[in-house]
């Protein structure tokens, strides 16, 4: 009887692996896998059949042809890689199997785990909520930069600053924005324009590059930095298909940097339109009060009761023209007053511009590696140093150090 009820319960070879599949495809329905990719298979289909190993172990992979043709790199026997994707069974064989979704150099792929690990760590603290998301300013008087001061970026920001809203100040904070060290000096430069108080807005980015060179900008510190901040900051880092843990922080993303400048600012030649229109319809509007007026009492002196008072009627109705001459002359004034205003403010930003006191005659100095010299501290006998000028640079070697004495 006992031997009965075990074959009863006995499972096929298909339930099993049923089973099987059943677990492992809810248990790891998304993994991460690094490991040597080996025994590559290049089949007719367009598929990849390979497998990952390291010292202790191997496992069969399969990656499909429509996700393989995302692959950007070359691969070949032995290299180290990072793949993405779910484990499953393949019945006939009686095996299981990765299903592959996404491959990276193994580098990268320590890049992106780490990417992919901060993103969700800050996602769960609520870095990301909209609703700490803050408004940027509709007309900011003064404009934070932070961004390398010889790269593309920061001259593409102050022209499309400078062209759409001169009335705008902007200071500039020079930071490194890649490599050992730059996400410290980013980190700094947003506390220090804290401790400023003096801008409306930031913008912290940088032109494009690969996920080694934007790496400063998924660092932890730098993140937290932007979400302390009590200014509002706009992220404007690479180019338009590049995302970093900054733009998922700032409380407003911008593909580029240039894209983050037309962001901060309004278009003053716009304003400039929008004020000529009110004007037209400041002046409209009276001339429609004033006709009005002129008809009612055109009307009171064609009336029975008026008409011997003439005299005073004529003297309201000069009394009335003066006041619409007063009316156009004080629009068009203050009209006047404000673009005069405009342009003498315009001048100012253009003068302000970091870049175009070298048309004056001064020089930039900075070390090799990229530092301005702000002190004679900073260098000394026999350091090379690079001589920025307006129509170029020169290079030189320090061969005196005189530092100023402090009486």
């Amino acid at each position: 009887m006992a031997q009965a009820l075990e074959l009863n319960n006995t499972l096929s070879v298909s339930q099993i692996t049923g089973h099987i599949q059943h677990t492992l495809e809810a248990d790891f329905s998304s993994v991460w896998v690094k490991g040597e990719l080996s025994n590559l298979t290049r089949h007719s289909s367009g598929h990849w059949y390979f497998s990952l190993k390291d010292r202790s172990a191997q496992l069969g992979a399969v990656m499909f042809r429509r996700q393989n043709g995302s692959v950007r790199f070359e691969i070949s026997h032995g290299m180290e890689i990072t793949v993405h994707g779910r484990i499953s069974v393949y019945p006939p064989q009686g095996r299981y199997q990765l299903i592959v979704d996404q491959m990276l150099p193994a580098g990268q792929g320590d890049l992106h785990l780490a990417f992919e690990a901060l993103k969700k760590k800050l996602a769960t603290e609520g870095l990301f909520d909209p609703a700490r998301k803050r408004p940027l300013p509709a007309y900011p008087q003064r404009i934070g930069i932070i961004t390398s001061p010889t790269g593309a970026a920061i001259r593409d920001m102050l022209n499309i600053l400078s062209r759409r809203f001169p009335l705008a100040e902007v200071l500039l904070i020079p930071v490194r924005v890649q490599g050992e060290g730059a996400a410290s000096e980013i980190t700094q430069a947003i506390e220090d324009f804290n401790q400023r108080a003096d801008c409306q807005v930031l913008i912290v980015g940088r032109g494009g590059g690969s996920l080694e060179d934007l790496w400063a900008f998924n660092e932890e510190q730098v993140a937290r930095a932007i979400a302390a901040s009590t200014i509002p900051i706009v992220s404007g880092v690479g180019h338009e298909t590049d995302t970093t843990i900054s733009d998922f922080t700032a409380d407003h993303r911008a593909p580029t940097p240039s894209a983050a400048a037309e962001l901060v600012v309004p278009d003053s030649h716009e304003l400039m339109s929008r004020l000529i229109n009110m004007g037209h319809t400041l002046h409209k509007t009276i001339s429609h009060r004033v006709d009005r007026n002129r008809q009612r009492l055109e009307a009171l002196q064609n009336s029975y009761a008026l008409k011997r008072p003439v005299l005073m009627i004529e003297q309201s109705l000069q009394r009335l023209d003066q006041l619409q001459d007063r009316s156009f002359r004080s629009s068009a004034e203050k009209i006047n007053l404000m673009l005069s205003k405009l342009t003498g403010l315009e001048q100012q930003v253009q003068a302000l511009n970091p870049l175009a006191i070298l048309e004056r005659g001064y020089a930039v100095v900075s070390q090799e590696n990229g530092q301005i010299i702000q002190s004679v501290k900073q260098v000394n006998r026999g350091d090379a140093v690079r001589i920025r000028l307006k129509d170029g640079d020169v290079q030189t070697t320090i061969k005196k150090v005189n530092p100023k004495k402090i009486t």
